[in-house]
């Protein structure tokens, strides 16, 4: 008597892993040259202007500058952090800082400095604290203000402090009247990791317009996350494919894009694309094999190409001869009618196995072929590794032969 082997559906791996999201490096970087100008200009008047970043600023720009007091010592906390002796520097500012007698920019610019040096530590936390306090001085001129904020609203959204630091670039975009692309895309970046997905989009798609031909693949990528996570496929696909276009040999574009055709149900574009990587010599690792033969594996009518996937990760030593090979390569020769192939493999996956199923399988598979006493002995094996219904290993021993 005839059963049939039931189809066990084969996972592929996470395919794309975390979407790379966009960069957070800080762009505070006032320059260390500009810095210094500072401070010159407080010496002589012969200093040329610093070019205004922020010409549409609200904010008025703030008059004060350093007293003849503490120019010194704001002098040797500069050339300090110039020569990049950053913890120096930040003891110098935190002197400054501590002085009741400093006016709002000596504040101010001793908790920049103080605030660079700190990250530059690894001080993420010290570095906002610093940013804050920089602002609430309220001393410096809009280039150095705004870029204070700038970047705490970069160290709030790389410690997962979203609410805070949305507040923070919403407040910058507003006093600026910044139309940057790439402050766009900040704040298009920290409500898509708000999970605000329409929001996050419409100031994506902004920033990315905005910037034309210069717009950065890793802002495409947060745009294309945004799309997927708000089960919209077809339209991350369309953004994953511009950017494919343009650098084609990306593997992490190219295996988000995989990901994306998986959920949008376009399994063969999706294998269309591993394939391709396939042949231009990208699939490398263990992973690459897997994901390509489980998609096979679960196309029905497309097992044989499976098959072909894995003597190729077998032959090259890229896929292991494990249980998760063994079987698929079991199941694959079944459902392309090699029955004496699927029960060598199942033959090598059972024991391997971390229950009774891989064995129970086999026993059907036996007992198809009309190898009753070696079908019951895998029934038997089934049980004493445990099944979710016994009933069907205890049919098999039951039968007479």
């Amino acid at each position: 008597m005839s059963t049939h082997l039931l189809r066990t559906h084969l996972l592929t791996a996470a395919i794309a892993g975390a979407v790379m999201l966009v960069s957070t490096t800080p762009s505070l970087a006032q320059t260390r040259a500009q810095q210094s100008h500072d401070q010159r200009a407080n010496k002589s008047e012969k200093g040329a202007a610093a070019q205004e970043l922020f010409p549409e600023a609200t904010r008025k720009q703030p008059t004060e500058k350093a007293s003849a007091k503490l120019s010194s010592k704001l002098q040797k906390m500069i050339d300090l952090y110039n020569d990049d002796k950053s913890a120096e520097a930040r003891a110098a500012a935190d002197e400054i800082i501590a002085n009741d007698k400093a006016n709002a920019y000596e504040r101010a610019l001793a908790n920049q400095i103080a605030a660079q040096a700190a990250y530059s530590a690894d001080d993420s936390a010290a570095a906002q604290d610093y940013l804050k306090a920089a602002l609430e001085a309220d001393g410096l001129d809009n280039n150095g203000h705004y870029q204070s904020m700038y970047m705490l609203a970069q160290l709030q959204m790389e410690d997962e402090k979203y609410t805070e630091a949305l507040a923070t670039i919403d407040r910058y975009l507003d006093e600026t009247k910044s139309q940057k692309p790439e402050n766009l895309v900040v704040k298009g970046n920290i409500l898509y990791r708000l999970e605000r997905y329409p929001e996050a989009i419409a100031a994506l798609k902004q920033g990315i317009d905005a910037a034309g031909e210069d717009a950065r693949p890793d802002w495409q990528q947060v745009l294309m996350a945004a799309y997927f996570d708000s089960d919209q496929p077809a339209e991350a696909a369309k953004v994953a494919e511009a950017a494919l276009a343009k650098s084609p040999d990306d593997k992490k574009l190219q295996m988000n894009l995989i990901s994306i055709y998986m959920q949008a149900d376009q399994n063969d574009k999706a294998i269309a694309l591993m394939e391709k990587m396939r042949a231009s010599g990208q699939l490398s690792d263990e992973r690459d094999y897997r994901n390509l033969y489980a998609m096979y594996m679960n196309t029905e009518g497309r097992e044989k190409e499976g098959i072909a996937v894995i003597k190729e990760g077998l032959d090259k030593g890229v896929l292991k001869p494990d249980f998760q090979t063994y079987l698929a390569l079991g199941q694959a020769y079944y459902f392309t009618d090699q029955p004496a192939l699927a029960i060598e493999n199942y033959r090598k996956a059972a024991p391997l196995a971390p229950d009774g199923e891989t064995y129970l399988n086999l026993a059907r598979l036996l007992w198809g072929e009309g190898q009753l006493g070696e079908a019951k002995q895998a029934a038997q094996q089934a049980l004493d590794k445990g099944v979710k219904q016994p009933e069907e290993a205890k049919k098999i021993l039951a039968q007479k032969g």
